[in-house]
């Protein structure tokens, strides 16, 4: 009977890779998941910017559109509602309203604000996530400042 003398390095690194057969797969499925997670938070983020970027937009637009010293409020709303339509689910565009006010230095505005939802899964989420104002000068102010003003 032969006496087999202590382990080599090649023989010890042999019965350490045995233990270890599968291993790769694992941790790819843990890297991947993780970094699957990470991808879809990030898209999420920006799906939520662009809506309420979106939405700032409109009701901006909205604001000047309602401002103009031949319209009124309300045509504000309606044009924030279709610009809101037009770039994103008719869905976000259901609470819109406007109203004129005067700022404290007396400057009078129309006001454009839009409630609409935070998209949480693509464009789905709770109701009441963005409120977003769009102002504008009003133009009345204009118009009549400059026929009460003698020539």
């Amino acid at each position: 009977m032969a006496v087999r003398g202590p382990l080599s390095d090649r023989d010890r690194q042999g019965s350490e890779e045995g233990s270890e057969d599968g291993s790769a797969i694992a941790e790819f499925v843990m890297v991947a998941a993780l970094l699957l997670f990470v991808v879809l938070a990030v898209l999420q983020i920006a799906i939520a910017l662009y809506v309420r970027n979106t939405l700032i937009a409109s009701a901006s637009e909205g604001a000047r559109f309602g401002a103009r010293a031949d319209a009124a409020p309300g045509d504000g709303v309606a044009r924030t509602a279709a610009l809101i339509s037009s770039a994103l689910n008719p869905s976000f565009a259901t609470d819109i309203s406007a109203q004129r006010t005067t700022t404290p230095d007396g400057v009078r505005v129309v006001v454009v604000t839009v409630v609409a939802p935070l998209p949480l899964v693509g464009p789905i989420g709770p109701g009441d996530g963005f409120t977003v104002q769009g102002r504008a000068f009003s133009e009345e102010q204009v118009s009549a400042a400059s026929s009460s003003s003698p020539p």
